[in-house]
């Protein structure tokens, strides 16, 4: 599997509440449901219209099918090349 950042945009979507925040991540495990593990969501960053998305993916197909059926548009996907943190300098 692949690691993917998605950059979606959603006017709005920093002043949802924790209730409106719950049915979107139930509707996006719904979606990967339907993907019968090609995609898998790592955590999601939510910032004033926008979230920033981790996921696991076969490619970036995937990906783009897991937006299609959510809903949820895939305004950018970006594929990991590689993860660097503070113990990389070690």
């Amino acid at each position: 599997m692949k690691r993917y950042v998605i950059e979606r945009d959603i006017p709005g979507v920093g002043q949802l509440d924790a209730g409106q925040l719950r049915g979107a991540a139930a509707t996006s495990n719904d979606a990967l449901a339907r993907l019968h593990g090609k995609a898998q969501w790592v955590q999601s960053f939510v910032v004033a219209d926008k979230t920033f998305c981790i996921y696991l993916a076969e490619d970036e197909a995937a990906v783009q099918e897991h937006a299609r059926i959510s809903g949820f548009p895939a305004s950018k996907v970006t594929e990991v090349r590689s993860i660097i943190d503070p113990m990389t300098a070690v």
